[in-house]
């Protein structure tokens, strides 16, 4: 990304693709690839630095636009403080503050990172078990046995998705059910403090 500077403000903002016309000189689409940064900085171009140290990860947080300035001989973009996206339900409201109702009359609920991450789990557990789902079904049908070692694992993939959920309604804020998802490695293990459900031997 490029930043026109006149007159020490920043007009426009090229991208480089194509050339530009400053006053009665026409310049290549090969400036920004060919000449360097002092050539390109001698007719006002300059290379935009962006600056990420207030940039946080959007899984979680709501980025600021970026804010372009000119100074010191150069041009950055920077972010501003980044917002905390809900962890928590809340009701939908309109501008005026109103609560919103659906067609059933029903309140409209924006949901939270807790019940979207809850739901995910669920869905993951769900899938774990649905292939012998088929088990269970045959032993209630004929009143016979389902094998100990499938009926074992699959309560313990349910009690790892309960302990999970609980993990999850226990952060205390955004950075909290963050680190829960966040893997890291020590001594050649990787993992993650809500930990994985268990793998059928």
């Amino acid at each position: 990304m490029f930043a026109l500077v006149e007159d020490g403000k920043i007009t426009q903002m090229p991208k480089g693709n194509k050339g530009i016309t400053l006053g009665d000189n026409q310049y290549p689409a090969s400036i920004y690839t060919i000449w360097t940064e002092a050539e390109r900085n001698a007719i006002g171009i300059y290379t935009v630095e962006i600056d990420n140290t207030n940039k946080k990860d959007e899984e979680w947080y709501t980025n600021t636009n970026i804010t372009y300035a000119f100074g010191s001989g150069k041009v950055t973009g920077t972010y501003g403080t980044a917002t905390a996206k809900a962890i928590a339900d809340s009701d939908a409201v309109d501008d005026e503050g109103n609560k919103l109702k659906d067609e059933n009359g029903n309140q409209i609920i924006n949901e939270g990172l807790k019940t979207v991450k809850k739901r995910i789990i669920d869905n993951q557990c769900a899938g774990l078990l649905a292939p012998s789902d088929w088990m269970v079904i045959r032993a209630t049908e004929t009143g016979g046995t389902m094998d100990s070692g499938w009926k074992t694992w699959r309560a313990s993939v349910r009690t790892k998705c309960n302990s999970m959920q609980t993990q999850i309604d226990n952060a205390s804020d955004v950075d909290a059910l963050a680190a829960l998802f966040t893997y890291t490695t020590t001594d050649g293990v990787t993992s993650r403090p809500l930990g994985e459900f268990p793998v059928k031997a």
